[in-house]
């Protein structure tokens, strides 16, 4: 059964070798997991202990994740929901066409209402729910829950649709994006070129002190210095990513973007947040709430020289960038938009280039936000916004 797990994982594309293979088989002969240890007999178990033999580059951990899953199907989820609110409760079993009028019906409440109602409800209920207007449950009206229509809500477990919750209660995963992406298509290779041009600073050459070497031992010692073009430029990027939800649409064009920003650019910091930029950011997804990077760090740590690109789609409630404990996935103290505000006046070069096309930024009132909040600064992630958004930060 594992000879056939192992060229699962190899046609994958992960690098796994017969020697890790073998090392995961001498861990289940050892019994690190299996009958004899009946505290680490779990699906869960098997699954980490693969990982840990297999896998040894965290970058890889998404295309291991599924793998695994295709390989061991029916395969238990390996997100561990502990939320007081039952899990059961909020599967959702069936899909409830909602008319129009429901719709339109749909019970909308401000911010302190909302958070003051769904307090109330988690007191109150004490059953699963399924339709309806008011209480927690799915398939319904009601602002929380999830498979249903509300246009401002609280989802609660299950997968969002609407773009329109103010708050997610549940623990979600994101990944990394990759950054040894190939560039694929000729708008993104299009797009290096004119990074190139912007990026061109300092000296055109550099010293090969390879070539200086052997040249100097050819001539009996005397020295002669040799020269090459510059691989790389002197420009400094600040890359801040939004990662997740409905960023999860962009994936592949921004790992493209991503891939060829890190391949050009000698000074790159980059740091990831979702929906907007709040206290903190993180570098790796799979350790974002333990590795935290306190934004004032940051403004701190990086001269005003960097230039500031944000990557996301802008793309959330209202609620998320102007009030505080907006955030769908905590309470923070203070609103993004005084976030954004702090980073633009410490960077003056800055610009986001949003991968939402840009038909739709006018029917989005968080885009309409940011946009202001960036001075107007926003680029659609196409060959000419790229080039807009590349010489405005060349100025």
């Amino acid at each position: 059964m594992l000879i056939d797990f192992f060229y699962t994982l190899r046609a994958a594309k992960l690098p796994v070798s017969v020697k890790e293979y073998l090392t995961l088989l001498e861990a289940l002969q050892a019994d690190v997991v299996g009958p004899t240890n009946p505290d680490a007999c779990t699906m869960d178990d098997f699954y980490y202990l693969s990982r840990t033999a297999l896998v040894k580059d965290e970058k890889h951990f998404d295309k291991f994740d599924r793998a695994f899953a295709a390989y061991f199907k029916g395969v238990e989820m390996l997100a561990d929901f502990t939320k007081p609110v039952p899990a059961d409760w909020l599967r959702k079993e069936m899909e409830r066409l909602l008319s129009d009028e429901q719709k339109a019906n749909a019970p909308k409440m401000d911010w302190d209402e909302l958070m003051e109602t769904l307090k109330k409800r988690l007191e109150e209920q004490k059953e699963r729910h399924e339709g309806g207007s008011k209480w927690i449950g799915t398939g319904g009206t009601s602002p929380f829950g999830n498979g249903g229509h509300n246009p401002q809500g609280i989802r609660i477990g299950g997968k969002g649709g609407g773009k329109s919750a103010v708050k997610v209660w549940d623990q979600r995963a994101y990944r990394d994006y990759d950054d040894s992406q190939e560039l694929g298509t000729r708008n993104i290779k299009m797009a290096l070129r004119r990074l190139r041009k912007f990026a061109r600073e300092g000296h055109e050459d550099e010293l090969d002190l390879d070539a200086t070497i052997e040249r100097t031992a050819a001539n009996a010692g005397y020295l002669d210095i040799k020269m090459r073009p510059e691989r790389h430029n002197n420009v400094k990027v600040l890359l801040l990513m939004d990662v997740g939800g409905t960023m999860d649409e962009h994936i592949a064009r921004v790992e493209e973007l991503f891939s060829a920003t890190k391949n050009e650019f000698k000074h790159l910091e980059y740091y990831y947040f979702h929906n907007c930029v709040y206290d903190f950011m993180w570098k790796n997804n799979r350790r974002r709430y333990a590795e935290k990077f306190p934004t004032w760090d940051i403004i701190r740590k990086y001269n005003k020289d960097y230039k500031l690109i944000f990557v996301g789609d802008a793309t959330m409630s209202p609620y998320e960038i102007l009030q505080p404990g907006g955030s769908v996935e905590y309470n923070n103290e203070e609103a993004g938009a005084e976030w954004l505000q702090r980073l633009t006046h410490t960077f003056p070069k800055f610009a986001w280039i949003n991968p939402e096309p840009q038909g739709v930024w006018q029917y989005r009132q968080s885009i309409s936000i940011v946009q202001q909040l960036m001075g107007q600064r926003m680029y659609p992630l196409t060959l000419k916004g790229l080039e807009d958004a590349m010489r405005q930060l060349s100025k």
